[in-house]
């Protein structure tokens, strides 16, 4: 079905925050629309409602028609409650699960002869049809076949690693039938193939996607329109042309704006400026006027008085003109996250070796790996989510104990280690518990200083860590590596849940940072932008440099 969400005039936020005001947008067949802004600019917010997930306070959001599918499809790591199967996930993600219980409930109302069950079982069955519900079990071994997911239906989902659970979600999002997707974050913890399987999923939608990404490739690779949120000035802009036109035509607008403003605030400076001379010049000549003898002059000083009263007209005209001026609002300044991530004294020439190591989990098997990190290496570890590219950095790292061969971590190294789930925040403490315990050096003022910078104000601070948001728990972390030191930093897809500014600011640390990296991501944009001095493949638990 072929369906177009308006909205005129709408206002999102949470009761009493407004995010943004006035916001007009048209999602129709054909547009892949991406939601960009800074962490809290309310992308989520706008995203669940077009979806209907959140109610409208004012303005208006018609889908047209109103019986069109609108899925919205959050990142989920580990489904819905321990026991929640892998079938039930998906019957869940694909919106066939509830339209298979509102058909139910039709089916029973139609049983029992109530009014209007036949137009409640035909609408009902419309839905679970268009939905894809008649041949589901069918297309989900191919989907999970498609995704390379080799796991029972019946498995729970919490019992997947995170690159099976990631894959379990693109499965989700290739079986699904909706007329609009609305997409939070589709990209985390996708592997190259599974970007590549997305990327191609999107393009081939007839209908309209409209998606929330900080993968910068993906966003070039696949958007048409750029809606920019700015939390500050409670407004939406639409660009049309996709992400990379965005990006230029995003610097030309900020160029402008800086070079309207120069010029208006040069142009007033003048006029105030030759205003101020103009009156001290007739200051100054009444000044000496007043010194000078009585002379019974009555000309004279006739026409002394008419030149000083144009002087001080002139004055006033200049003074006006500024007034008149159509006043140029100052450019605000483009809030970055400033940091450097500190490098600890430097360790021995050796960072990390391994000889002959093989690790065996669970049927895996890791190596044989000979590798050796020196000291300012630069390594960039890539591979297939499920490839071993954690067990090998639980090698390097010491975390793991080879089953045979030999693993050294070198003397003097300082680790600084972003995993994947930001599990050193997997604790009910308050964040500035924690802090005080990774930061010993630092005074509570100290502490708090540093976690501002990062966009931690009070409420966060005092909060369990546990339930900081994985945005969150990233910029905390970074806080801890730029006031602790390392000397071995070790980034696992350090991009996940970063808004765009903070990764362009992560590269820029990187690049700045003189200790030894090892950078896991797949993330295309940040594996050409930050410069490594090795490349390491990682393939089922083969390992190949290149």
């Amino acid at each position: 079905m072929s369906a177009t969400i308006i909205v005129r005039g709408l206002t999102i936020g949470h009761d009493p925050v407004v995010l943004a005001e006035n916001v007009d947008l048209t999602v129709a067949p054909g547009h892949v629309i991406g939601l960009v802004g800074a962490n809290g600019a309310g992308k989520t917010t706008l995203l669940t409602t077009l979806a209907g997930q959140l109610g409208v306070a004012s303005g208006s959001l018609v889908v047209a028609p109103p019986d069109a599918t609108v899925g919205y499809l959050p990142q989920e790591v580990q489904g819905r409650g321990p026991h929640e199967t892998v079938a039930e996930f998906l019957g869940r993600r694909t919106g066939v699960a509830e339209a298979d219980r509102s058909l139910q409930d039709a089916a029973a109302s139609l049983g029992r002869g109530e009014a209007g069950a036949d137009d409640t079982y035909a609408g009902a069955l419309d839905r679970w049809l268009a939905l894809g519900g008649a041949d589901l079990d069918t297309r989900r071994a191919v989907a999970l076949a498609d995704v390379g997911l080799t796991v029972d239906s019946d498995q729970p989902v919490a019992t997947l690693s995170g690159g099976q659970a990631a894959r379990l979600g693109l499965a989700g999002l290739l079986l699904s039938r909706f007329d609009v997707f609305c997409l939070d974050e589709p990209t985390n913890n996708l592997d190259l193939d599974g970007l590549a399987l997305l990327e191609r999923f999107v393009k081939d939608q007839r209908g309209p996607v409209v998606l929330v990404s900080h993968d910068r490739a993906f966003l070039g690779a696949v958007t048409t329109d750029i809606v920019e949120l700015d939390a500050v000035e409670k407004r939406a802009l639409v660009f049309s042309g996709g992400f990379d036109v965005y990006l230029a035509e995003r610097e030309v607008r900020r160029r402008h704006a800086r070079e309207a403003f120069d010029e208006y605030a040069a142009t007033r400076s003048d006029l105030l400026g030759r205003a101020r001379t103009v009156r001290n010049w007739t200051f100054e000549g009444v000044k000496a006027s007043k010194k000078k003898k009585k002379d019974n002059d009555k000309i004279g000083a006739k026409k002394r008085a008419e030149s000083s009263e144009k002087q001080a007209a002139k004055a006033g005209r200049l003074e006006k003109a500024a007034e008149r001026l159509d006043e140029v609002a100052e450019p605000r300044k483009v809030w970055e996250l400033q940091y450097d991530i500190a490098a600890a004294t430097r360790s021995g020439d050796l960072v990390a070796s391994l000889r002959d190591a093989v690790v065996e989990r669970a049927g895996f098997v890791l190596g044989p790996v000979d590798l050796d990190v020196h000291w300012a290496d630069r390594v960039a570890i890539t591979g297939p989510n499920g490839a071993g590219k954690s067990t090998l950095l639980g090698l390097l790292l010491g975390t793991l104990v080879p089953t045979s061969g030999v693993a050294i971590l070198g003397r003097g190294v300082a680790i600084g280690e972003l995993d994947q789930r930001r599990s050193v925040f997997d604790e009910p403490d308050s964040l500035m518990r924690l802090t005080e315990r990774e930061l010993p050096a630092l005074n509570l003022p100290e502490r708090r200083t540093l976690l501002a910078k990062f966009g931690l104000g009070t409420d966060d601070v005092n909060r369990p860590a546990c339930e900081l948001s994985p945005g969150e728990r990233t910029r905390a972390q970074l806080a801890i590596f730029q006031a602790r030191g390392v000397n071995l930093l070790v980034l696992d897809e350090p991009t996940n849940h970063l808004d765009l500014p903070a990764i362009e600011q992560l590269e820029s640390a990187l690049a700045r940072y003189e200790g030894t990296l090892l950078l896991v991501t797949h993330d295309r944009r940040m594996l050409s932008v930050v410069t490594v001095t090795r490349h390491l493949d990682v393939d089922g638990g083969t390992v190949v440099q290149r």
